[in-house]
């Protein structure tokens, strides 16, 4: 596939090279093309491209929004709402909050009884976002290795064969997935985040991963 990512941060860039690794065309999107950070990317990732958001967005058969989630609404305006109609687009966003933890605890621009990607689906009503990728450090996102097996990654989202789509990519990736179904779901696949930060703030613990146990 084309696979355009929206955001050319650490998380952006560590899934667009698992992309280009999977054998996937890729574009990072940014505000900056010429960015150190992107520049190095592309280097050592001579068949990757950047460009701006609303090029990547127009590239990719399928998108992943891979922004700080208080940015995510103007990153979807600035890549152009007409170019996510009809894709499926991979929702990485947590709508944490400017203020410092505490305790080790984030705090959310949401309440419970919403989500950050409920609102961007009410944005981007043509387009099949899945929430996935939320709960976990970007180290850990491809090919993750623990003893315990593969760990869990939780998704949701209203339209049933993105959902497909992006368990495929899961498993390609290295992951079990737990699809939670529609994308009321978010609201607390979401807030895992905050659980999965603690340890870091805390203990700087950061390489640990959900596995959901079933009997």
């Amino acid at each position: 596939m084309k696979i355009g990512i929206i955001g050319s941060g650490i998380v952006g860039r560590v899934l667009a090279t698992a992309f280009l690794t999977e054998g996937h065309q890729v574009m990072i999107g940014t505000r900056d093309p010429q960015k150190e950070d992107v520049v190095k990317w592309a280097k050592k990732n001579p068949s990757g491209k950047a460009g701006l958001f609303a090029e990547a967005a127009a590239f990719g058969d399928l998108l992943v929004l891979a922004v700080a989630g208080i940015a995510a609404e103007q990153a979807v305006q600035e890549s152009g709402l007409e170019n996510f109609r009809g894709k499926t687009v991979i929702d990485v966003t947590n709508p944490i909050a400017k203020e410092p933890p505490v305790n080790g605890v984030l705090s959310f621009f949401t309440d419970g009884h919403t989500s950050l990607m409920e609102k961007l689906q009410a944005l981007l009503p043509d387009a099949h976002l899945v929430k996935a990728f939320n709960s976990v450090g970007n180290a850990q996102m491809y090919k993750p290795q623990y003893t315990e097996g593969r760990p869990t990654m939780f998704i949701c989202g209203n339209d049933d064969g993105a959902r497909k789509t992006v368990t495929e990519i899961l498993t390609a990736f290295g992951w079990d997935t737990e699809d939670m179904g529609k994308a009321e779901a978010a609201r607390a696949i979401e807030p895992l985040c905050i659980l999965w930060c603690i340890p870091g703030f805390l203990y700087n613990r950061w390489t640990h991963a959900f596995k959901l146990l079933k009997s």
